[in-house]
Protein backbone atom coordinates (compact mmCIF):
# COMPACT_ATOMS: atom_id res chain seq x y z
CA UNK A 1 0.00 0.00 0.00
CA UNK A 2 1.86 3.40 -1.23
CA UNK A 3 2.01 6.37 1.45
CA UNK A 4 -0.73 8.77 -0.24
CA UNK A 5 -3.37 5.61 0.09
CA UNK A 6 -2.38 5.57 3.58
CA UNK A 7 -2.56 9.34 3.71
CA UNK A 8 -6.40 8.98 3.22
CA UNK A 9 -7.04 6.26 5.35
CA UNK A 10 -5.91 7.93 8.08
CA UNK A 11 -8.01 11.27 7.33
CA UNK A 12 -11.14 9.65 6.73
CA UNK A 13 -10.60 7.46 10.14
CA UNK A 14 -10.09 11.12 12.30
CA UNK A 15 -12.89 12.94 10.37
CA UNK A 16 -15.16 10.12 11.69
CA UNK A 17 -13.56 9.82 15.07
CA UNK A 18 -14.03 14.20 15.18
CA UNK A 19 -17.92 13.90 14.08
CA UNK A 20 -18.30 11.07 16.81
CA UNK A 21 -17.31 12.90 19.65
CA UNK A 22 -18.90 16.06 18.58
CA UNK A 23 -22.18 14.50 18.52
CA UNK A 24 -21.84 13.24 21.67
CA UNK A 25 -20.92 16.93 22.97
CA UNK A 26 -23.83 18.09 21.56
CA UNK A 27 -26.75 15.71 22.82
CA UNK A 28 -28.91 16.06 25.77
CA UNK A 29 -28.81 14.44 28.85
CA UNK A 30 -32.07 12.13 29.33
CA UNK A 31 -33.60 13.19 32.40
CA UNK A 32 -33.96 10.45 35.48
CA UNK A 33 -37.06 8.30 35.11
CA UNK A 34 -39.18 8.20 38.31
CA UNK A 35 -39.98 4.59 39.36
CA UNK A 36 -43.53 2.95 39.33
CA UNK A 37 -45.16 1.89 41.99
CA UNK A 38 -47.88 -1.28 42.56
CA UNK A 39 -49.56 -3.28 44.94
CA UNK A 40 -52.12 -5.65 45.51
CA UNK A 41 -53.49 -7.58 49.14
CA UNK A 42 -54.02 -11.14 50.53
CA UNK A 43 -56.73 -11.10 53.11
CA UNK A 44 -55.83 -13.63 56.10
CA UNK A 45 -57.77 -16.70 55.10
CA UNK A 46 -57.86 -18.22 58.58
CA UNK A 47 -60.23 -16.42 61.62
CA UNK A 48 -57.72 -14.49 63.57
CA UNK A 49 -57.72 -13.99 67.02
CA UNK A 50 -55.81 -10.84 66.51
CA UNK A 51 -57.09 -7.35 65.27
CA UNK A 52 -58.76 -7.49 61.33
CA UNK A 53 -55.03 -8.76 59.31
CA UNK A 54 -54.41 -8.28 56.15
CA UNK A 55 -51.22 -8.72 53.99
CA UNK A 56 -50.03 -6.53 51.62
CA UNK A 57 -47.91 -6.64 48.66
CA UNK A 58 -46.02 -3.97 46.52
CA UNK A 59 -43.22 -3.72 43.87
CA UNK A 60 -41.71 -0.82 42.01
CA UNK A 61 -40.05 -0.83 38.86
CA UNK A 62 -37.61 1.78 37.73
CA UNK A 63 -36.46 2.35 33.16
CA UNK A 64 -33.01 3.48 34.24
CA UNK A 65 -32.55 2.38 37.63
CA UNK A 66 -32.73 0.50 40.68
CA UNK A 67 -35.26 0.49 43.17
CA UNK A 68 -33.86 0.89 46.78
CA UNK A 69 -37.45 0.59 49.35
CA UNK A 70 -40.48 2.04 49.66
CA UNK A 71 -42.43 4.55 51.57
CA UNK A 72 -46.08 3.60 52.61
CA UNK A 73 -48.62 5.30 55.29
CA UNK A 74 -51.93 4.39 56.44
CA UNK A 75 -54.18 7.26 55.73
CA UNK A 76 -57.63 6.88 58.77
CA UNK A 77 -54.48 5.50 61.20
CA UNK A 78 -51.57 7.84 61.17
CA UNK A 79 -50.48 10.20 58.18
CA UNK A 80 -46.48 9.87 59.27
CA UNK A 81 -44.69 8.13 55.89
CA UNK A 82 -42.29 4.79 57.12
CA UNK A 83 -39.55 3.46 54.86
CA UNK A 84 -39.28 -0.43 54.16
CA UNK A 85 -36.52 -2.12 51.62
CA UNK A 86 -39.37 -5.50 51.95
CA UNK A 87 -41.86 -5.85 49.41
CA UNK A 88 -44.53 -7.06 51.82
CA UNK A 89 -45.95 -7.24 55.40
CA UNK A 90 -49.43 -7.75 57.07
CA UNK A 91 -50.85 -5.44 59.17
CA UNK A 92 -53.08 -5.44 61.83
CA UNK A 93 -55.90 -3.00 61.30
CA UNK A 94 -58.11 -1.28 64.74
CA UNK A 95 -61.93 -1.39 64.56
CA UNK A 96 -63.08 1.91 66.17
CA UNK A 97 -66.54 2.32 64.73
CA UNK A 98 -69.19 -0.67 63.20
CA UNK A 99 -67.88 0.31 60.31
CA UNK A 100 -64.29 1.87 58.86
CA UNK A 101 -62.24 2.43 56.15
CA UNK A 102 -58.49 2.90 56.07
CA UNK A 103 -56.10 3.88 52.92
CA UNK A 104 -52.74 2.19 52.09
CA UNK A 105 -50.51 4.33 50.05
CA UNK A 106 -46.72 3.44 48.80
CA UNK A 107 -44.14 4.69 46.70
CA UNK A 108 -41.07 3.50 45.12
CA UNK A 109 -37.43 5.20 46.03
CA UNK A 110 -34.83 4.58 43.18
CA UNK A 111 -31.09 4.66 43.56
CA UNK A 112 -30.36 7.95 41.99
CA UNK A 113 -29.32 9.88 44.82
CA UNK A 114 -27.17 12.96 45.49
CA UNK A 115 -24.90 11.51 47.80
CA UNK A 116 -25.46 13.95 50.41
CA UNK A 117 -28.23 13.12 53.84
CA UNK A 118 -31.09 15.01 53.08
CA UNK A 119 -33.23 16.58 56.03
CA UNK A 120 -36.08 17.07 53.91
CA UNK A 121 -37.48 14.67 51.16
CA UNK A 122 -40.53 15.09 49.31
CA UNK A 123 -43.64 13.49 47.91
CA UNK A 124 -44.68 15.48 44.79
CA UNK A 125 -45.28 18.95 47.64
CA UNK A 126 -45.52 16.60 50.65
CA UNK A 127 -42.68 17.03 53.24
CA UNK A 128 -42.39 13.46 54.56
CA UNK A 129 -38.71 14.41 56.95
CA UNK A 130 -35.22 13.23 56.47
CA UNK A 131 -33.99 10.06 54.62
CA UNK A 132 -33.90 7.54 57.35
CA UNK A 133 -30.49 7.24 58.57
CA UNK A 134 -28.87 4.32 61.53
CA UNK A 135 -28.41 6.70 64.84
CA UNK A 136 -25.23 5.24 66.03
CA UNK A 137 -24.98 7.51 68.73
CA UNK A 138 -28.44 7.42 70.42
CA UNK A 139 -29.13 10.87 69.78
CA UNK A 140 -31.58 10.88 67.15
CA UNK A 141 -30.05 13.33 64.84
CA UNK A 142 -28.06 12.85 61.92
CA UNK A 143 -24.31 12.83 62.58
CA UNK A 144 -21.75 12.91 59.43
CA UNK A 145 -20.70 9.64 59.02
CA UNK A 146 -23.85 7.90 60.41
CA UNK A 147 -25.23 5.13 57.31
CA UNK A 148 -28.06 6.66 55.77
CA UNK A 149 -30.54 5.61 53.01
CA UNK A 150 -29.66 7.96 49.71
CA UNK A 151 -33.04 8.53 48.31
CA UNK A 152 -33.22 9.05 44.66
CA UNK A 153 -36.12 9.97 42.49
CA UNK A 154 -39.57 8.80 44.15
CA UNK A 155 -42.87 7.91 42.79
CA UNK A 156 -44.80 10.80 43.19
CA UNK A 157 -48.29 9.46 42.17
CA UNK A 158 -48.21 6.58 45.13
CA UNK A 159 -50.10 3.30 44.22
CA UNK A 160 -52.99 3.05 47.03
CA UNK A 161 -55.64 0.84 47.41
CA UNK A 162 -59.18 2.07 49.95
CA UNK A 163 -59.56 -1.23 52.50
CA UNK A 164 -62.84 -0.83 54.07
CA UNK A 165 -63.11 -3.19 57.37
CA UNK A 166 -66.79 -4.30 58.62
CA UNK A 167 -67.20 -4.69 62.35
CA UNK A 168 -68.30 -7.80 63.67
CA UNK A 169 -70.34 -8.78 66.74
CA UNK A 170 -69.10 -10.29 69.71
CA UNK A 171 -69.76 -14.17 69.62
CA UNK A 172 -70.69 -15.56 73.37
CA UNK A 173 -71.25 -19.59 74.12
CA UNK A 174 -71.55 -20.53 77.40
CA UNK A 175 -68.95 -23.34 78.26
CA UNK A 176 -69.10 -27.11 78.50
CA UNK A 177 -68.81 -27.06 82.30
CA UNK A 178 -72.00 -24.85 82.48
CA UNK A 179 -74.99 -27.25 82.45
CA UNK A 180 -76.83 -26.01 84.98
CA UNK A 181 -78.76 -28.81 87.54
CA UNK A 182 -82.92 -29.17 87.22
CA UNK A 183 -82.32 -28.04 90.94
CA UNK A 184 -79.87 -26.35 93.18
CA UNK A 185 -80.01 -24.05 96.10
CA UNK A 186 -78.90 -20.34 95.14
CA UNK A 187 -75.26 -20.46 94.81
CA UNK A 188 -73.44 -21.58 91.13
CA UNK A 189 -70.38 -21.30 89.29
CA UNK A 190 -70.58 -20.39 84.97
CA UNK A 191 -68.35 -19.50 82.71
CA UNK A 192 -68.36 -18.63 78.79
CA UNK A 193 -66.21 -18.23 75.76
CA UNK A 194 -65.97 -14.92 74.02
CA UNK A 195 -64.84 -14.24 70.52
CA UNK A 196 -64.78 -11.72 68.23
CA UNK A 197 -63.43 -11.84 64.87
CA UNK A 198 -61.91 -8.38 65.30
CA UNK A 199 -60.19 -9.10 67.96
CA UNK A 200 -60.96 -10.68 71.11
CA UNK A 201 -59.53 -7.50 72.92
CA UNK A 202 -62.57 -5.61 71.45
CA UNK A 203 -64.69 -7.35 73.19
CA UNK A 204 -65.39 -4.16 76.12
CA UNK A 205 -68.24 -5.94 78.49
CA UNK A 206 -69.47 -8.58 78.94
CA UNK A 207 -73.64 -8.21 80.09
CA UNK A 208 -75.20 -10.69 82.73
CA UNK A 209 -78.68 -10.41 83.77
CA UNK A 210 -80.76 -12.91 86.32
CA UNK A 211 -84.38 -13.68 84.20
CA UNK A 212 -84.81 -9.95 83.19
CA UNK A 213 -82.42 -8.93 80.05
CA UNK A 214 -83.38 -5.40 81.20
CA UNK A 215 -81.62 -5.38 84.75
CA UNK A 216 -78.33 -6.29 83.67
CA UNK A 217 -75.15 -6.10 85.19
CA UNK A 218 -71.68 -4.82 83.82
CA UNK A 219 -68.53 -7.38 83.84
CA UNK A 220 -65.40 -6.15 82.55
CA UNK A 221 -64.42 -8.08 78.41
CA UNK A 222 -62.21 -10.29 79.65
CA UNK A 223 -64.28 -11.76 82.04
CA UNK A 224 -64.68 -15.53 81.66
CA UNK A 225 -66.13 -17.06 84.94
CA UNK A 226 -68.02 -15.95 88.16
CA UNK A 227 -69.97 -17.69 90.93
CA UNK A 228 -72.99 -16.14 92.12
CA UNK A 229 -74.18 -16.94 96.12
CA UNK A 230 -77.09 -15.48 97.49
CA UNK A 231 -76.52 -12.15 99.22
CA UNK A 232 -79.07 -12.48 102.08
CA UNK A 233 -81.76 -15.46 102.15
CA UNK A 234 -83.58 -13.54 104.29
CA UNK A 235 -84.15 -10.46 102.14
CA UNK A 236 -88.06 -9.72 100.56
CA UNK A 237 -85.93 -8.90 97.34
CA UNK A 238 -83.14 -11.55 97.37
CA UNK A 239 -79.67 -10.38 95.13
CA UNK A 240 -76.62 -12.44 94.12
CA UNK A 241 -73.13 -11.84 94.87
CA UNK A 242 -71.12 -11.75 92.04
CA UNK A 243 -67.21 -13.12 92.51
CA UNK A 244 -65.03 -12.79 89.40
CA UNK A 245 -62.93 -15.45 88.25
CA UNK A 246 -64.72 -17.26 91.49
CA UNK A 247 -62.28 -15.24 93.34
CA UNK A 248 -63.70 -14.74 97.14
CA UNK A 249 -61.60 -11.35 97.42
CA UNK A 250 -62.61 -10.21 93.98
CA UNK A 251 -66.42 -8.94 94.48
CA UNK A 252 -67.87 -7.22 91.90
CA UNK A 253 -69.94 -3.72 93.16
CA UNK A 254 -73.03 -4.63 91.42
CA UNK A 255 -75.07 -7.09 92.60
CA UNK A 256 -77.32 -9.31 90.10
CA UNK A 257 -80.69 -8.72 90.85
CA UNK A 258 -84.21 -10.79 90.32
CA UNK A 259 -83.43 -13.46 92.18
CA UNK A 260 -86.52 -16.10 92.77
CA UNK A 261 -85.99 -18.72 95.17
CA UNK A 262 -88.35 -21.58 95.33
CA UNK A 263 -88.62 -21.28 91.36
CA UNK A 264 -87.44 -21.79 87.97
CA UNK A 265 -84.70 -18.97 87.08
CA UNK A 266 -82.15 -18.45 83.85
CA UNK A 267 -78.72 -16.47 83.39
CA UNK A 268 -78.57 -14.42 80.18
CA UNK A 269 -75.47 -13.24 78.87
CA UNK A 270 -73.92 -11.15 75.84
CA UNK A 271 -70.84 -9.59 74.56
CA UNK A 272 -70.81 -6.02 73.98
CA UNK A 273 -67.50 -4.92 71.72
CA UNK A 274 -65.66 -1.26 71.83
CA UNK A 275 -68.30 0.28 68.78
CA UNK A 276 -71.08 -1.08 70.68
CA UNK A 277 -72.07 -3.76 68.68
CA UNK A 278 -73.77 -6.40 70.80
CA UNK A 279 -74.76 -10.22 70.76
CA UNK A 280 -78.03 -11.41 71.90
CA UNK A 281 -78.64 -12.27 74.72
CA UNK A 282 -78.12 -16.10 75.21
CA UNK A 283 -79.81 -18.16 78.04
CA UNK A 284 -78.52 -20.85 80.84
CA UNK A 285 -80.63 -22.88 80.61
CA UNK A 286 -82.21 -22.92 77.00
CA UNK A 287 -85.73 -22.84 76.84
CA UNK A 288 -85.71 -27.05 76.75
CA UNK A 289 -84.76 -27.28 80.32
CA UNK A 290 -85.29 -25.45 83.80
CA UNK A 291 -83.21 -24.54 86.84
CA UNK A 292 -85.20 -24.20 89.99
CA UNK A 293 -83.52 -22.38 93.04
CA UNK A 294 -84.29 -23.91 96.36
CA UNK A 295 -83.96 -21.32 99.63
CA UNK A 296 -82.32 -23.95 102.22
CA UNK A 297 -85.43 -25.25 104.74
CA UNK A 298 -82.62 -23.96 107.77
CA UNK A 299 -79.19 -24.29 109.18
CA UNK A 300 -78.20 -28.69 108.71
CA UNK A 301 -77.93 -30.47 105.51
CA UNK A 302 -77.22 -33.78 105.03
CA UNK A 303 -74.83 -34.87 101.73
CA UNK A 304 -75.94 -38.15 100.36
CA UNK A 305 -72.60 -39.80 99.32
CA UNK A 306 -73.96 -43.13 99.60
CA UNK A 307 -74.48 -44.99 96.02
CA UNK A 308 -77.45 -47.00 95.55
CA UNK A 309 -78.54 -46.18 98.79
CA UNK A 310 -82.25 -45.71 98.91
CA UNK A 311 -82.58 -47.16 102.33
CA UNK A 312 -79.73 -45.35 104.04
CA UNK A 313 -82.09 -42.35 102.86
CA UNK A 314 -84.77 -43.31 104.44
CA UNK A 315 -83.12 -44.23 108.06
CA UNK A 316 -81.14 -40.72 108.13
CA UNK A 317 -84.24 -39.19 107.36
CA UNK A 318 -86.67 -40.61 109.85
CA UNK A 319 -83.54 -40.71 112.64
CA UNK A 320 -83.05 -36.38 112.29
CA UNK A 321 -86.97 -36.39 111.98
CA UNK A 322 -86.65 -37.06 115.59
CA UNK A 323 -85.43 -34.08 116.69
CA UNK A 324 -85.28 -31.26 114.43
CA UNK A 325 -87.95 -30.35 111.54
CA UNK A 326 -86.43 -28.49 108.74
CA UNK A 327 -82.77 -29.59 107.17
CA UNK A 328 -81.75 -29.98 103.51
CA UNK A 329 -80.30 -32.83 101.62
CA UNK A 330 -78.20 -33.13 98.32
CA UNK A 331 -77.63 -36.12 96.84
CA UNK A 332 -73.84 -35.99 95.06
CA UNK A 333 -75.05 -39.42 92.75
CA UNK A 334 -77.95 -37.32 91.44
CA UNK A 335 -76.79 -34.10 91.01
CA UNK A 336 -73.89 -32.76 88.17
CA UNK A 337 -72.80 -29.19 89.29
CA UNK A 338 -71.02 -27.23 87.06
CA UNK A 339 -67.25 -26.28 88.61
CA UNK A 340 -68.33 -28.74 91.03
CA UNK A 341 -65.46 -27.88 93.83
CA UNK A 342 -66.39 -24.28 93.75
CA UNK A 343 -70.13 -24.83 93.29
CA UNK A 344 -69.99 -27.27 95.84
CA UNK A 345 -67.95 -25.37 98.33
CA UNK A 346 -70.41 -21.94 98.27
CA UNK A 347 -73.54 -24.78 98.38
CA UNK A 348 -71.85 -25.92 102.28
CA UNK A 349 -71.39 -22.17 103.51
CA UNK A 350 -75.31 -21.38 102.94
CA UNK A 351 -75.83 -23.85 106.41
CA UNK A 352 -74.20 -24.39 110.01
CA UNK A 353 -74.14 -28.12 110.11
CA UNK A 354 -73.36 -30.85 107.76
CA UNK A 355 -74.20 -34.41 108.11
CA UNK A 356 -72.11 -36.39 105.72
CA UNK A 357 -72.31 -40.23 105.16
CA UNK A 358 -71.44 -42.81 102.42
CA UNK A 359 -69.98 -46.38 102.19
CA UNK A 360 -66.73 -47.37 101.32
CA UNK A 361 -66.57 -45.44 98.17
CA UNK A 362 -66.70 -41.81 99.35
CA UNK A 363 -65.89 -38.85 97.14
CA UNK A 364 -63.06 -38.13 99.01
CA UNK A 365 -61.30 -35.58 96.49
CA UNK A 366 -64.72 -33.25 97.16
CA UNK A 367 -63.91 -34.32 101.06
CA UNK A 368 -60.27 -32.74 101.21
CA UNK A 369 -61.15 -29.61 99.17
CA UNK A 370 -63.93 -28.57 101.54
CA UNK A 371 -63.44 -29.94 104.57
CA UNK A 372 -60.98 -27.05 105.79
CA UNK A 373 -62.60 -24.26 104.50
CA UNK A 374 -65.56 -25.32 105.41
CA UNK A 375 -64.26 -25.57 109.28
CA UNK A 376 -62.92 -22.23 109.11
CA UNK A 377 -65.41 -20.01 108.14
CA UNK A 378 -67.59 -21.28 110.91
CA UNK A 379 -69.02 -24.75 109.94
CA UNK A 380 -69.23 -27.86 112.11
CA UNK A 381 -69.38 -30.93 110.10
CA UNK A 382 -69.89 -34.82 110.85
CA UNK A 383 -68.91 -37.87 108.90
CA UNK A 384 -70.02 -41.65 108.60
CA UNK A 385 -68.06 -43.97 106.30
CA UNK A 386 -65.44 -46.26 105.67
CA UNK A 387 -62.62 -46.33 103.51
CA UNK A 388 -61.60 -49.49 101.05
CA UNK A 389 -58.49 -50.11 99.35
CA UNK A 390 -56.51 -48.01 97.16
CA UNK A 391 -57.43 -48.54 93.48
CA UNK A 392 -57.85 -47.24 90.05
CA UNK A 393 -61.09 -45.82 91.33
CA UNK A 394 -59.86 -44.76 94.54
CA UNK A 395 -56.88 -43.27 96.04
CA UNK A 396 -56.72 -44.20 99.61
CA UNK A 397 -53.52 -43.47 102.18
CA UNK A 398 -53.36 -41.79 105.68
CA UNK A 399 -51.75 -38.58 103.64
CA UNK A 400 -54.74 -38.18 102.14
CA UNK A 401 -57.55 -38.50 105.12
CA UNK A 402 -55.04 -36.52 106.93
CA UNK A 403 -55.92 -33.71 105.13
CA UNK A 404 -59.43 -33.48 106.89
CA UNK A 405 -59.38 -35.87 109.91
CA UNK A 406 -57.03 -35.90 112.56
CA UNK A 407 -55.72 -38.96 112.23
CA UNK A 408 -52.04 -39.82 113.07
CA UNK A 409 -52.42 -43.60 111.39
CA UNK A 410 -54.79 -46.25 110.28
CA UNK A 411 -54.14 -49.91 112.40
CA UNK A 412 -52.67 -52.38 109.88
CA UNK A 413 -54.69 -53.49 107.50
CA UNK A 414 -56.42 -57.31 108.73
CA UNK A 415 -56.52 -60.12 106.39
CA UNK A 416 -60.30 -59.66 106.38
CA UNK A 417 -61.29 -56.31 105.29
CA UNK A 418 -65.04 -56.59 106.27
CA UNK A 419 -66.96 -57.21 109.90
CA UNK A 420 -69.50 -59.71 111.20
CA UNK A 421 -72.73 -58.43 112.48
CA UNK A 422 -72.40 -58.09 116.43
CA UNK A 423 -69.39 -56.46 116.81
CA UNK A 424 -69.68 -53.78 119.40
CA UNK A 425 -69.19 -49.83 119.43
CA UNK A 426 -68.63 -48.65 122.72
CA UNK A 427 -67.85 -45.40 124.21
CA UNK A 428 -64.92 -44.29 125.60
CA UNK A 429 -64.87 -43.24 129.02
CA UNK A 430 -64.65 -39.31 128.65
CA UNK A 431 -67.43 -39.66 126.33
CA UNK A 432 -69.28 -42.05 128.56
CA UNK A 433 -72.75 -40.35 128.00
CA UNK A 434 -72.60 -41.78 124.32
CA UNK A 435 -75.06 -44.71 123.33
CA UNK A 436 -73.04 -47.96 122.63
CA UNK A 437 -73.71 -49.03 119.32
CA UNK A 438 -74.14 -52.62 117.25
CA UNK A 439 -73.77 -53.36 113.50
CA UNK A 440 -76.77 -56.04 112.45
CA UNK A 441 -75.01 -56.22 108.90
CA UNK A 442 -72.13 -57.31 107.65
CA UNK A 443 -69.82 -54.04 107.40
CA UNK A 444 -66.96 -53.72 104.79
CA UNK A 445 -63.48 -51.91 104.85
CA UNK A 446 -63.43 -51.42 108.10
CA UNK A 447 -60.04 -49.33 109.69
CA UNK A 448 -59.77 -48.40 112.92
CA UNK A 449 -57.20 -45.58 113.23
CA UNK A 450 -55.07 -44.16 116.20
CA UNK A 451 -56.32 -40.30 117.08
CA UNK A 452 -54.44 -37.21 116.88
CA UNK A 453 -54.58 -36.62 120.69
CA UNK A 454 -53.29 -33.07 120.52
CA UNK A 455 -55.99 -32.27 117.91
CA UNK A 456 -58.47 -34.62 119.12
CA UNK A 457 -60.16 -37.03 121.39
CA UNK A 458 -61.04 -40.88 120.65
CA UNK A 459 -64.95 -41.54 120.93
CA UNK A 460 -65.49 -45.01 119.99
CA UNK A 461 -63.98 -48.37 120.38
CA UNK A 462 -64.78 -51.08 117.84
CA UNK A 463 -64.70 -54.73 119.54
CA UNK A 464 -65.16 -57.42 117.29
CA UNK A 465 -63.62 -60.92 116.61
CA UNK A 466 -62.09 -59.55 113.93
CA UNK A 467 -61.35 -55.92 114.03
CA UNK A 468 -60.56 -53.91 117.25
CA UNK A 469 -59.33 -50.20 117.87
CA UNK A 470 -60.58 -46.01 117.64
CA UNK A 471 -63.75 -46.32 115.06
CA UNK A 472 -64.66 -42.57 116.06
CA UNK A 473 -63.43 -39.21 117.38
CA UNK A 474 -64.30 -35.67 117.87
CA UNK A 475 -61.89 -32.32 117.64
CA UNK A 476 -60.79 -30.27 120.64
CA UNK A 477 -62.45 -27.27 118.80
CA UNK A 478 -65.66 -29.31 118.46
CA UNK A 479 -66.62 -28.75 114.87
CA UNK A 480 -65.78 -32.07 113.68
CA UNK A 481 -67.34 -35.68 114.46
CA UNK A 482 -66.25 -39.10 112.33
CA UNK A 483 -67.33 -42.50 112.51
CA UNK A 484 -65.57 -44.91 110.27
CA UNK A 485 -68.75 -47.01 110.05
CA UNK A 486 -71.91 -46.73 108.25
CA UNK A 487 -74.35 -45.43 111.44
CA UNK A 488 -77.49 -47.00 109.05
CA UNK A 489 -75.52 -50.26 109.74
CA UNK A 490 -75.31 -49.85 112.95
CA UNK A 491 -78.24 -49.58 114.71
CA UNK A 492 -79.36 -52.79 116.23
CA UNK A 493 -80.05 -51.03 119.67
CA UNK A 494 -82.02 -48.38 118.05
CA UNK A 495 -79.54 -45.92 119.47
CA UNK A 496 -78.37 -44.64 116.61
CA UNK A 497 -80.40 -41.65 115.94
CA UNK A 498 -79.48 -40.77 119.61
CA UNK A 499 -75.75 -40.42 118.72
CA UNK A 500 -76.65 -37.79 115.87
CA UNK A 501 -78.46 -36.05 118.08
CA UNK A 502 -76.06 -36.70 120.78
CA UNK A 503 -73.47 -34.40 118.30
CA UNK A 504 -75.59 -32.10 116.50
CA UNK A 505 -77.55 -30.86 119.36
CA UNK A 506 -75.22 -31.11 122.34
CA UNK A 507 -71.50 -30.56 120.70
CA UNK A 508 -71.88 -28.81 117.72
CA UNK A 509 -74.92 -26.74 119.28
CA UNK A 510 -78.15 -27.10 116.21
CA UNK A 511 -80.87 -25.88 117.82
Amino acid sequence: MNSKFRYYILLIFSLLIIVSCNEAINDNLLDNNKPETHLFIYSDSEVSQQKSRLQVHWWGDDKDGLVIGYLFKWDGIENQWHFTTSNDSVFALPIGTVDTSYTFYVSSVDNSGNGIFDSEVYIGQENIGHEPFTDLNNNSVYDKGEPFFDFGAIDESPAFQKFPIKNSSPEITWNDLSILPEVSFPVMTVGWNAFDLDGNETIKEIHLALNDTSDFIVLSGSTRLVSLIVNDLNSQNPEMNVYINADENKLQDDKLKNLRLNDNNRLYIRGVDISGSKSEFLPLPDTSRSWYISKPKGELLIVDDFESGETAAEFYTARFNEFINDYDVIDLENISLPYESITFQNTLKLFKFIFWYSGSNPSIDLTNLVTQNYLQNGGKIAYSMTFQDSSANFDFSTQIAQTFLPIESFDSQKPISFMFAGANIIPSLEFSNYPSLENQTTVGFVRTFKVSEITASKVYDLTSSQINGSIALLNKTKNLFFIGLPLHQCDAKSSAGNLLKQVFVNEFGLN
